[in-house]
Formats: C-alpha cells, sequence, structure tokens
C-alpha cells in the first residue's frame, strides 16, 4: 500500500477551512483528513510539508478547446498531450470539448477518450454542437450546425464517453434529445440559442442542468424577456459556468451572477483553445488572432474565439472581482464541477474514500503542486518540503 502524507497545511474540505491539518493518502484515495498535523510516524512513502499552503481538490475544467499549441477539434488526438501539462496550472480532471465539426470529428474524439492518459484525467468529452443555433453560433462554422437528431446521438454510444453536450433548446427536436440525454446519463447544457425565457423552462423541466458559458453566445437579459440567462439567474435547478477573463464579461456581469447563485451553482470554465499556456504563442492560431496583451482570441471580424485562460487565473480573477473567500471561489473551480457531471461522489473534496485529485496554493492562490490519484505529478516548491 502506497502513502502520501499532507500535512502543515490548511485544509479546505469544502465545507469549511481548517487552521492547519494532514490529508493521509493510502493507493490513490484518501484514507483520511485531519484536523491536526500528522507525526511524521504514520509510515507513509512520502512526506510532504505543506507548512504557509492551503491543500484544495484538484480543479476540473469542464470547457476546454485545447492548449499548449493544439486543438482538440483539429486534432483529438493531442487530448493526452494538453493532459500532461494541465496539473502545472491545478487541473486534475478535464472535459476535452470538441465544437461543432464534421461527424467524423466525432468518432475520431470518442476513440482517443478510450485511451488512459497521463496527467489530468479526461472524464469524458464535452460536445459543444453541432445542434447550436446559427444566429448564435459565435465561433463555430455554420456549416456544420445541425437539427437535433436522435440518429447522430446513436453513433455516439458508449454514451459514457460523453460526458456533456452543449445544444441549443428553441431548435425543433430539442426537448426529446434532452431527455433522451439526460436518461442515459449526460449532462444536458445549453448555449449558442436564441432561447426565451419560456424555452428555456421548458428545456429545465425536460432535463437540461447547466449553461455553457452565461450570457455568451445567448439572447441579451432583457427586463421584458429574460431569455436563458434570466432564467438560469432565478432557477436553483440549474448551474451555470463563467468564462472569468475579463474578456467574456464584464466584470459587474460576474458579481451578478456570483449574487444571484451561490458557489455550489457556480463553475467556472476556461474555454481555452490552442494559445492557452503556449510558451511560444503566436499572434495566430489558423483564423484566430490572439492579443496577448488584452488575452483576447478573436476571429478576424472580431468574434471572440475562445480564451488563452487558464483554471488557476480563474480562481485568481473570480476572487478579485466579487471579493469573495478563496474557500467560496475554491468550490467553482473542483466542488461544483465535479458534480455537474456526475462526479461528485468521487472528486471535488478532500474526504475519507475520495479520489486524492489534490492542489496546493500558495495564499495568492498560485499553484505549487498538484496531486493526482495519489501521485505527485507538479511540482514547484521548495526540494526540501518533499521527504521520502
Amino acid at each position: 500500500m502506497r502513502r502520501l502524507l499532507i500535512t502543515g497545511g490548511r485544509i479546505f474540505t469544502p465545507i469549511t477551512v481548517l487552521r492547519t491539518g494532514s490529508v493521509l493518502v493510502e493507493d490513490g484515495r484518501i484514507a483520511r483528513v485531519s484536523d491536526m498535523p500528522a507525526a511524521p510516524t504514520a509510515g507513509a512513502d512520502m512526506i510532504l510539508n505543506a507548512e504557509g499552503l492551503l491543500v484544495a481538490p484538484g480543479f476540473v475544467d469542464l470547457q476546454i478547446n485545447g492548449g499548449f499549441g493544439h486543438d482538440f477539434t483539429q486534432a483529438p488526438e493531442s487530448i493526452p498531450a494538453v493532459a500532461a501539462r494541465l496539473p502545472q496550472f491545478g487541473v486534475t480532471a478535464f472535459l476535452p470539448t470538441i465544437i461543432s465539426a464534421p461527424l467524423e470529428t466525432y468518432k475520431r474524439a470518442l476513440e482517443v477518450i478510450r485511451a488512459p492518459a497521463n496527467g489530468a484525467q479526461p472524464l469524458g468529452l464535452h460536445f459543444e454542437g453541432p445542434f447550436l443555433n446559427p444566429e448564435r453560433a459565435g465561433a463555430h462554422d455554420r456549416q456544420y450546425l445541425l437539427l437535433p437528431d436522435a440518429r447522430i446521438i446513436l453513433e455516439w454510444e458508449p454514451l459514457e464517453r460523453v460526458r456533456m453536450v452543449t445544444l441549443a433548446p428553441e431548435l425543433p427536436g430539442a426537448l426529446e434529445l434532452i431527455g433522451r440525454l439526460q436518461r442515459a446519463g449526460v449532462t444536458v447544457a445549453l448555449g449558442h440559442t436564441q432561447a426565451a425565457y419560456a424555452e428555456a423552462k421548458a428545456a429545465f423541466d425536460a432535463g437540461a442542468r447547466f449553461i455553457t458559458h452565461l450570457f455568451n453566445a445567448m439572447r441579451p437579459l432583457h427586463h421584458r424577456e429574460p431569455g436563458l440567462a434570466g432564467a438560469a439567474l432565478e432557477d436553483p435547478r440549474v448551474r451555470v459556468s463563467l468564462i472569468v477573463d475579463g474578456v467574456h464579461l464584464h466584470p459587474a456581469a460576474v458579481r451578478m451572477a456570483w449574487n444571484l447563485k451561490p458557489p455550489k451553482l457556480i463553475a467556472l470554465v476556461t474555454d481555452a483553445m490552442a494559445a492557452a499556456g503556449d510558451t511560444h504563442p503566436t499572434e495566430r492560431y489558423g483564423a484566430v488572432v490572439v492579443d496577448q496583451q488584452t488575452g483576447a482570441a478573436r476571429l478576424p471580424d472580431g468574434t471572440l474565439a475562445g480564451s488563452i485562460l487558464t483554471m488557476d487565473q480563474a480562481l485568481c480573477n473570480l476572487v478579485q472581482m466579487t471579493e469573495c473567500a478563496p474557500s467560496e471561489a475554491l468550490q467553482c473551480v473542483s466542488t461544483t464541477p465535479a458534480a455537474v457531471v456526475g462526479w461528485g461522489g468521487r472528486k471535488g473534496w478532500l474526504k475519507r474514500g475520495y479520489d486524492a485529485d489534490i492542489v496546493l496554493l500558495t495564499p495568492e492562490l498560485r499553484v505549487v503542486g498538484t496531486i493526482i490519484a495519489g501521485e505527485l505529478v507538479y511540482w514547484a516548491g521548495e526540494p526540501d518540503r518533499l521527504h521520502q
């Protein structure tokens, strides 16, 4: 039995933050969380001194299109390469996101996701499309948008490899497809949509429970027609995702969502594209032009085309924009997103029996170390904190 002992850090559970404590990991699972620093005599194979650090559940990114020069839709085979590098930003699990594309692309991605990856764990695929409204296509290529069709879903089976599908609920056949996906255990998200308030509520009643990048690529919130945004903000059944990069949303819009939704109903996502995390970024990635100063990735016509955001920066941005407690913000990058895709019983908490996916952070919320399934896969701290 392989054991890892993390001792002396402030432990986020996330019900509370302990002043100091310890976490004992055995064979990839959390065996004990204590409010007392454990003595080095615990028989651990490795002891990690986390004094002065925050010990939190690993981050879960539900919408990432690529990174480090790779694009999942163009090359699904690049998913393992990105997975290997995400831990430096605290990400321990993620949904590789395939945007609207030829149907063959989805099949290729389904084959890639079968293989285990080193680094962050792909929990399944997020298909953002092809059942989207052309009026709100954003950076999606309209030629690949389709009406909801159950025959296409059959080609994705077994559906356990698909964890989330984003669709526009106002399209013909969408409500029936929502029910079918929901019954199969797939999280149905609403996005890239012109849905009115009543159409959004009907989709919630049919089983949709998540909103893809709230406010972006949807009907604007209006006092006489609140649309999807208004319906989602008032409905306690529905979780929402936010791209908190300072480009997709004004800080006031972030604060609005924060004031109307508790942390358990907000998940931060990066919507990251190929330029995210790239150590040698270029100004252009295909048709997308990246402005490194503003952090915006846009098509030539100015349409936003994903982001270059990382999850650790999203966490810091949320705290800065809302002045919330770090413990609240941490729920939005771990506990909540894990629950969105049905992994709330294994991930997103530091709790006995849960997967030992853990991130260690400075008081400024910068990532120092990342542990996945009990293994230290990334470390940027002092070497003398580690003892074997």
